[in-house]
């Protein structure tokens, strides 16, 4: 039995980080879209004001990725990092 190579191929988890911020100051996480791995980053409104779409090859590489995106943000108030079950 040949094993099919798609299926053997390890697929990138997935992160959806949602961002309080200072008010006024959503526009410095929307800038991370530079950032290697980011995929989205958009302010919002709501309960949250920025949402960043993360992909990553594993989880150490996604805690790089989120404490460059976030944490080296002065203004950040807090966040939620939700990881996605599907590929």
């Amino acid at each position: 039995m040949d094993p099919n190579p798609k299926t053997l191929r390890r697929r990138p988890i997935r992160a959806f980080v949602l961002v309080t911020t200072k008010p006024g100051t959503s526009e410095e996480i929307v800038r991370s879209r530079r950032i290697k791995g980011v995929k989205l980053a958009n302010s919002v409104l709501g309960r949250y004001d920025a949402v960043v779409v993360i992909e990553a090859e594993n989880l150490d590489e996604l805690k790089k990725i989120i404490y460059e995106v976030v944490e080296q943000q002065p203004n950040v108030i807090r966040t939620e990092t939700l990881i996605s079950l599907q590929p």
